[in-house]
Parts: structure tokens; C-alpha cells; sequence
């Protein structure tokens, strides 16, 4: 397995396109930088062409694998020691693509339960995603693991989820908030105390300069998969630096 130093991170994106772009000027603003130098070399393949994954998941249309895997292996190609998917419907394939290359993947599932810990987040916890990640419990289980009840939707505020992440897919982002909020407040109503924006269109429908208003948690994959790409930098330079010197000849 690669090590994923001071190297290369490649973005397997394009699923959708512009969640893509995000997460890597999401990367930028999040890295501590006071220089170019000080930022992470990203390769981002933002292929387009890879088949849906909800409908895959819901046998309604074509399997997205072999697409995703070409995807990954052009990243290591290109000298990738570390790759981030952003979109939380491909990691139902996760297991499938780890074994299919070299690079160390991360986990947009398990970049959100730490960014949940990490932001003190107390439950029940509200769930928004497209159909397939909540009725095939993408999260459900890890989420359960680390303590935390969980919400979903019910039917009105799974159609919201679906019409804002379909604004976003339609570049249409400033349709998107309605819904989005509309499906927040329902899960606060509820009795969440906190929100998985548990699609990587989701972010883009609630900017985090309005997020401040619903009083509550709310952590987006998008972030959470950037922090979780910085912190395995952070790591892997900080293990660099306490290995031994070689002792001279």
C-alpha cells in the first residue's frame, strides 16, 4: 500500500460534478495555509460519466464499479497515495473498490461520525440523503456504533431530500435551500439535535453562511471527507518526521 505522505491526494468526483469542484475548493479553505506551498497537491478526476448509484442500489439502472474503478486507477496512475470520493452513495461499493487498487481510501461514513465527535454533536441525529443511502442504511449502523440515535425522513421530507439534491444535479443550487431547510425542520421537530447532510448535493443546497438560522449540528460530507483528508496528512507527515534516522554507514 502506497504511503500517503507528502503525496499526491486524488478526488474520485464527477458524482455529481459540481460536489466534485466543491470538495476540492472546500479542501483549500479548510488547509491551515499561510502560502501556495502550505496546500495539499490534489489531482481531481471529475468524470461525469459514471452511472447513477441510487439507481444502481435500487436496480434501476446500470452498475457504476467498473467506471469507479477506472477512475481510481487513473488517479494512481498519476501518482495518487491517497483518495477521497465525495459522494456517499459510491460507498456502497466501497469494499469492492478498496480491493481493486493500491491507494488507501477514506470513508465519507466514518469522516462523518468523527465530525460529528469532533463538533461535541448529541442525538437522536437527522439523517437527510438520497433514497438509497437511507433506505439501504449507509449510515445507519456506523452512526448506531458510535452512540448516536438516528432519524430518517418520512415520506414528505425524503422528497424534499430528492428535490433539493436535484436542483444542485440540475445546477440550479439556489432552488435546493428551500426543500433542504423544509426537511431540517421537520427532523428538528422530531426531536434531532443535530444533521447529516448525508449527500454530497446537500452542502450546496444549505450555505454554510445561512446554516447559523436552524440552531443546531450540521455536518455536511463534504467537509467532513476534507477534514478527514487533512487529518490523514497531518498524521502521515507527523510519522515522517519520528521515524529514526538512518545511521551512517
Amino acid at each position: 500500500m502506497a504511503d500517503a505522505g507528502d503525496g499526491l491526494l486524488g478526488v474520485l468526483g464527477g458524482m455529481g460534478p459540481l460536489a466534485g469542484a466543491v470538495f476540492a475548493a472546500r479542501l483549500v479553505a479548510l488547509t491551515d495555509a499561510q502560502r501556495d506551498q502550505d496546500h495539499v497537491p490534489t489531482l481531481l478526476c471529475n468524470d461525469p460519466r459514471v452511472p447513477d448509484r441510487s439507481s444502481a442500489r435500487l436496480g434501476q439502472g446500470d452498475d457504476p464499479l467498473e467506471a469507479m474503478v477506472a477512475g481510481l486507477q487513473l488517479l494512481e496512475r498519476a501518482g495518487a497515495t491517497l483518495i477521497a470520493i465525495p459522494c456517499n452513495t459510491a460507498h456502497f461499493w466501497y469494499e469492492q473498490m478498496a480491493l481493486r487498487t493500491r491507494v488507501p481510501l477514506l470513508h465519507i461514513v466514518q469522516a462523518v461520525c468523527d465530525d460529528l465527535q469532533a463538533l461535541g454533536a448529541q442525538g437522536p441525529i437527522g439523517l437527510m440523503g438520497t433514497p438509497a443511502t437511507l433506505q439501504q442504511g449507509l449510515y445507519q449502523g456506523p452512526l448506531e456504533a458510535c452512540g448516536y440515535s438516528v432519524l430518517c425522513p418520512d415520506e414528505v421530507g425524503l422528497a424534499q431530500c430528492v428535490q433539493a439534491i436535484a436542483a444542485v444535479k440540475g445546477n440550479r443550487p439556489q432552488e435546493a435551500f428551500a426543500p433542504a431547510a423544509a426537511c431540517i425542520r421537520s427532523l428538528q421537530a422530531r426531536g434531532a439535535r443535530a444533521v447529516v447532510l448525508g449527500c454530497t448535493e446537500l452542502p450546496l443546497a444549505v450555505p454554510h453562511e445561512r446554516r447559523a438560522a436552524f440552531g443546531c449540528v450540521l455536518t455536511d460530507s463534504i467537509d467532513a471527507l476534507a477534514r478527514a483528508a487533512l487529518a490523514h496528512r497531518r498524521r502521515a507527515e507527523t510519522a515522517k518526521w519520528q521515524q529514526p534516522s538512518a545511521s551512517p554507514a
